[in-house]
């Protein structure tokens, strides 16, 4: 019996950030997974997280974790299936600590994701992007930043960690304005700025003030922006715009809502998928393609391009209202 404290230590703090290079955030976003399984399991075998083995976890357990996480934590499938990616990879680096546990690993590796419908995700016409970005005070220090945060977030579809993190070193306002953004896996992206989201972020650098901090956005205590700041600041600014834009109203908007509002714009000013998947910092153009389905203006050039077939046409005659009540009061004979 191998104990599994061990395993998961050199995983989460050689394998993952020295080894694969993985961010901090998915590094975070790992450890949670796996103190729900291990949760989980140390309540089913009945003895402490640290005293698990990794043989105890096998495909039969992994499987109710998968159903107790979505009937006891309703998670949808989508989660679920992040949580057994994240026990793949791990399994997969236990395959060479630990040669013994190859079949016990391989049962795990054939469990199979879980298919679920897969919706339009929602975004925000120009209107609302507008009313929302017009919502802070500008007369104030904070609503200069918000709205230079909020500005910067939809133009360059930025992922919440990328604008919480990005740093005043990576920002150019020489023409033509730039930042350079440090996406997922460890990939660079420069993006070419909107002079109106350049103007916004020289306003907000004149009353930045000499915080010793990197980061481009500071909370009003002088610390870096966090995710749950900046989420916090577009759902207040989001209930501002809605007296003004009754679409707004009762909509709870999210920072990736600002991302997907600009893919769809960035697709239907260009029409080129490949453009916008370089634009997100996509590594995969298959990820972008979700906005193909959500733009209606693709597939109405599609049906605007095809010839529809000549078909025969006919007038259709109604038969005689009496005749027709006769037939209808006609009931077969008895068998």
């Amino acid at each position: 019996m191998t104990l599994l404290a061990p395993l998961i230590t050199g995983f989460m703090r050689d394998y993952m950030p020295r080894q694969r290079g993985y961010s901090p955030h998915s590094c975070e976003a790992y450890a949670y997974s796996f103190r729900l399984l291990f949760a989980f399991a140390a309540k089913r075998i009945r003895t402490m997280p640290s005293q698990l083995h990794i043989e105890q976890l096998d495909a039969a357990l992994i499987l109710d974790f998968l159903v107790h996480i979505e009937r006891e934590r309703g998670n949808g499938a989508t989660t679920r299936n992040l949580r057994l990616a994240a026990i793949k990879t791990f399994m997969r680096y236990v395959e060479y600590q630990v040669p013994s546990a190859l079949e016990q690993i391989g049962q795990i590796h054939a469990i199979p994701v879980k298919r679920h419908d897969q919706k339009l995700i929602r975004h925000l016409i120009m209107v609302e992007v507008r009313a929302i970005l017009n919502a802070p005070d500008l007369t104030t220090r904070l609503g200069v930043r918000d709205r230079a945060m909020m500005h910067l977030c939809f133009a360059a579809g930025l992922r919440v960690s990328e604008l919480v993190g990005a740093m005043m070193a990576n920002l150019s306002l020489q023409r033509p304005p730039s930042l350079l953004v440090l996406g997922k896996g460890r990939k660079e992206r420069c993006l070419p700025l909107w002079k109106e989201t350049a103007a916004d972020l020289r306003a907000w650098l004149t009353l930045r003030g000499s915080v010793r901090v990197p980061e481009l956005f500071v909370n009003a205590e002088g610390t870096p922006m966090t995710r749950a700041g900046f989420e916090y600041v577009l759902e207040k600014h989001a209930r501002a715009a809605a007296e003004t834009c009754p679409s707004l109203r009762g909509r709870s908007i999210s920072p990736h809502q600002l991302r997907h509002s600009c893919a769809v714009i960035m697709l239907q000013a260009t029409h080129d998928i490949r453009k916008v998947a370089l634009w997100l910092g996509h590594a995969d153009i298959r990820t972008t393609e979700v906005y193909l389905r959500m733009d209606p203006t693709e597939k109405l050039e599609a049906v605007e391009a095809v010839v529809p077939p000549e078909l025969r046409r006919g007038r259709f005659k109604a038969p005689d209202a009496l005749i027709a009540s006769l037939l209808a009061d006609i009931s077969p004979p008895p068998a």
